[in-house]
């Protein structure tokens, strides 16, 4: 009998993941309430038997608590040490989630890729590289699939490449064979209680690994390289900066490192990706591919023909002369100053948004002195405060206050204070919700205001 069957199952969020949780276990007969802090009117509800699931929301959709459920299934957004999901579990309810549950269930091999950026990248090109490969391999966790639809297609041989957030490792307690660990720097302190939290999550995905599985580290970041310490895995590398065993960067030269065989892959050069910063996904994603018998031809092909993912330093359009690049996927301090330093021409950068109470002023002492960053247009919750600490920091170029203006009247004002052969550069460094309902739609809402021009 399935162990659902019958029992009480409370889903708590009721996004992409919730829908997965819904769509997996109302054939096993679970007994099921979704809760979320939207209306009822605000949730995608198509395909949902409403006659089959009951509905608890708005903003006291927790009030009753969780005490008589068998089963909590939480969604990534959803924080794990909520007073309400904390007193379930004293009271003998299994709080899981369908990550945790795929982990479970996953016949096939799992490749779990985190950090606080690059993933969506990484993890494409990981996939990309392994189709090439003739590899049975499917993307899924934050970026492809909802992983628990992906089951009835999966057998022994099959390999799945999981985006992995804190969010979903917080309470993970069983490893990938292979994990991919990129830059950890800092995010989500509006989600987690500190820094601290974190970086704890992010160690769950190496820490219950065995000797048979493989931790692929990044060298380049304190952080990142000391969760070398959390795992028995086998250990390999990837530095854009230094030959290490494993994958790295030399004199525009990526290659391949065994220990006793050193293999040339691809220049730098020939990328399509813009920006050192994509070196150490390049390098991660040849490295962590290798290890799941990826040829070197495949490998090659697949990296010298990937553009990049939506919102992610895309290339929108030129008009007259001027470059427009989307990066509204940048929603932290790290990546701005990445994608700022991607370019050698004059830029004109469009900064800002909700307020995640990151330490923003690091991103000024960061770039305020850098000579191509001719114009910053300031936008959204943070705006004001940026426009302060710029002007305080003696920044040289002409600083724009444009509030809450519409992304047309952004782009329009963009295109104006920009010269020719230079670039203008969405890259807001924080996260959408003042504006826009996701980074998705703000990204969208200045392509197609590039594209009127």
């Amino acid at each position: 009998m399935d162990k659902y069957k019958n029992k009480k199952v409370a889903i708590i969020g009721f996004e992409i993941n919730g829908k997965d949780a819904l769509d997996y276990l109302l054939p096993k007969g679970a007994d099921i309430v979704v809760f979320d802090e939207k209306e009822l009117d605000e949730l995608v509800l198509e395909g949902v038997d409403r006659s089959l699931v009951k509905f608890s929301t708005g903003s006291e959709y927790l009030k009753n608590g969780l005490t008589e459920f068998d089963y909590i299934f939480r969604s990534p957004a959803v924080y794990r040490f909520k007073p309400e999901i904390v007193d379930a579990e004293k009271h003998g309810v299994e709080v899981t989630s369908p990550i945790k549950l795929f982990f479970d269930l996953c016949p096939g091999k799992i490749i779990g890729v985190t950090g606080t950026k690059g993933k969506g990248t990484t993890c494409t090109l990981i996939y990309e590289i392994l189709k090439k490969s003739n590899k049975e391999v499917y993307l899924a966790g934050n970026i492809g699939k909802p992983v628990l639809s992906l089951l009835p297609q999966l057998k022994e041989q099959s390999m799945v490449v999981l985006e992995l957030s804190s969010f979903q490792l917080i309470d993970l307690e069983k490893p990938p064979h292979i994990a991919v660990v990129l830059n950890i720097t800092s995010d989500h302190m509006d989600w987690h209680k500190d820094q601290e939290e974190y970086v704890k999550a992010k160690k769950n995905i190496v820490k219950h690994q065995t000797e048979s599985d493989f931790a692929v580290i990044n060298y380049d970041y304190k952080v990142s390289k000391s969760l070398e310490n959390e795992t028995q895995a086998t250990k390999y590398y990837f530095s854009k900066n230094q030959a290490v065993t494993g994958c790295y960067v030399s004199e525009n030269t990526i290659y391949l490192n065994w220990g006793d065989d050193v293999q040339e892959v691809i220049g730098v050069k020939d990328l399509i990706l813009r920006g050192e910063h994509n070196w150490e996904n390049v390098t991660a994603a040849i490295l962590a591919s290798s290890l799941v018998n990826a040829d070197l031809e495949s490998i090659r092909k697949a990296v010298l023909g990937f553009k990049g993912l939506e919102h992610r330093l895309e290339f929108v359009r030129e008009v007259d002369r001027v470059k427009f690049y989307n990066d509204s996927f940048s929603t932290n301090i790290d990546t701005t100053v990445a994608a700022i330093n991607a370019f050698k021409e004059d830029i004109t950068l469009i900064l800002g948004g909700f307020d995640k109470k990151l330490n923003y002023l690091e991103l000024v002492e960061r770039t305020f002195n850098a000579s191509n960053l001719k114009n910053i247009l300031l936008i959204g919750d943070i705006g004001e405060k940026y426009y302060q600490w710029y002007k305080n920091a003696g920044f040289k170029g002409n600083l724009v206050k444009l509030g809450y203006a519409e992304m047309e009247k952004i782009v329009q004002k963009a295109r104006n204070v920009t010269s020719q052969e230079a670039v203008v550069l969405l890259s807001p460094s924080t996260s959408s919700f003042d504006m826009f309902d996701s980074y998705k739609k703000r990204g969208e809402e200045f392509k197609k205001a590039v594209n009127k021009l």
